[in-house]
């Protein structure tokens, strides 16, 4: 059965610019009051209150008059968005200020509506949001029960109609003239209109009013366009107090990277590379990129990563809020996985390289790598180590980094090579002709195998008919 959740964050024009309570916080919309905080609320000020009026109330109190933005709210509603789609793939927004998630078909996943509510109410928690609930069989029920006093969680299993009766007729705010009129009939409620009728009431109200109606009602399909993650990722954090300490940024950080994850996994994405944005109270903007040398969605290995950034971090000001943006998503691998490894194993190597980059600086850590030269001995060089860089190219694939410091005799009898025993070519020829502007070269390359197993790089010198070994593959 098909079972919707709404959730009506109606503070989100608020919320979404100030979540402080030490002061009073009003949003105005052509200078009338839109949304207060609490502090506000309890010193007399109200919606649809002029913007003069407050200020005449609030004249001995600090205040933050503030403008709405919608560009913020709809910020917002697509981070929540984010969030939402690791409880169900079936979501959409509604309105400026509402989710509609479809839970029916994820209960068994949460193992029922309890925890799957508490899974829902806790993700919101953390975020510092209100919101309202409503469950009902079909989104437009759901958004009307939002703004029901009843329990949501022990009243869902009800009859839909018994749960819409009591709700006043003034919800529907897209129809005030139908509203209007059966309101001077002496209609005011979803229980009058619900027990004439269908054919008086459509006579009455209209065809667009009764097909709204049904589709509230579940007698005709409403279909909305599910929601598509984006190509990037941003979520963000306010406090509501100053911060001055680096450690206590931490929790708001594991919250924000469990986020992230959990959005690419449920995404099949992975990242190398995430951005921290430090907000101060003085609106300032401080930013910490943080890398790795691989692809991943291991929130506790980004964590150790921002927390090794972070010690060399001094904050300049109070922090207020906190955002973390992720730009740059590439389609998740599979991990490589030794079923057969012991359990206590030594650190991977990619582990610790992005300890010291992160800890040290990127130009700390170098690596053997390849530029475009033709002869081996100027191609293999050191380089600086950068995150999720795939420079190895073909150049390198048939060569070893283990170079002598130059080419040695390699001796020849009956036609056959030899060093530590017999070799024998399994690879080649590669030829190589370069230098000719100096002192010209022209090299054909080969691998050869030794008697114990080990491959050598070998090259005929055609130009002194010689044979060399020049290096050994690991």
């Amino acid at each position: 059965m098909s079972l919707w959740l709404c959730l009506r964050f109606h503070q989100l024009p608020l919320q979404c610019l100030n979540r402080s309570e030490e002061q009073a916080v009003v949003v105005l919309a052509k200078q009338r009051v839109l949304r207060a905080n609490d502090y506000a609320a309890a010193l007399g000020i109200c919606e649809n209150m002029g913007a003069t009026t407050v200020r005449a109330l609030l004249a001995d109190e600090p205040v933050q008059l503030l403008e709405r933005d919608t560009s913020a709210e709809a910020r917002c509603l697509q981070q929540l968005c984010c969030w939402g789609y690791s409880i169900t793939p079936s979501l959409h927004t509604h309105g400026a200020d509402c989710l509609q998630l479809e839970i029916g078909s994820c209960l068994a996943l949460f193992r029922g509506m309890d925890l799957l509510l508490a899974e829902v109410s806790n993700g919101i928690a953390s975020r510092g949001f209100r919101v309202e609930y409503g469950l009902a069989p079909t989104p437009g029920a759901a958004w009307l029960l939002s703004f029901s006093e009843n329990d949501q969680a022990n009243d869902y299993q009800r009859p839909l109609q018994d749960r819409l009766t009591p709700l006043p007729l003034s919800l529907l705010s897209g129809y005030n003239t139908t509203v209007d009129s059966l309101r001077r009939a002496g209609l005011h409620t979803f229980g009058d209109i619900l027990s004439l009728p269908p054919s008086a009431l459509g006579r009455r109200c209209g065809a667009e009013f009764t097909g709204h109606l049904q589709q509230v009602l579940g007698q005709r399909e409403n279909i909305h366009p599910d929601y598509q993650p984006p190509t990037n990722f941003s979520d963000e954090y306010w406090f509501g107090y100053e911060v001055r300490g680096n450690e206590e940024l931490m929790p708001a950080i594991q919250l924000l990277l469990q986020s992230l994850c959990r959005f690419l996994r449920n995404t099949q994405l992975q990242t190398a590379e995430i951005l921290w944005q430090l907000v101060g109270v003085d609106h300032s903007l401080e930013e910490i990129r943080v890398r790795s040398s691989s692809s991943h969605s291991d929130w506790e290995n980004w964590y150790q990563l921002t927390r090794i950034r972070l010690e060399r971090l001094e904050l300049k000001v109070e922090v207020e809020g906190l955002a973390l943006i992720c730009d740059t998503l590439n389609s998740g691998q599979l991990e490589n996985i030794d079923l057969f490894s012991p359990r206590k194993q030594r650190e991977p190597l990619a582990s610790l390289l992005d300890r010291l980059r992160n800890r040290l600086g990127l130009q700390a850590v170098e690596k053997v790598g390849c530029r475009n030269e033709h002869l081996p001995e100027f191609a293999v060089h050191s380089c600086v180590d950068r995150p999720a860089d795939d420079a190895g190219n073909s150049l390198c694939a048939q060569r070893p980094f283990w170079l002598m410091p130059s080419p040695r005799d390699l001796p020849e009898r009956r036609s056959k090579l030899y060093w530590q025993g017999g070799l024998e070519l399994v690879y080649g020829p590669e030829r190589i002709e370069d230098n000719w502007w100096q002192q010209a070269v022209s090299r054909d390359y080969y691998i050869a195998k030794g008697e114990a197993g080990q491959h050598y790089w070998v090259f005929h010198d055609r130009l002194a008919r010689r044979w060399y070994i020049h290096g050994i593959f690991a």
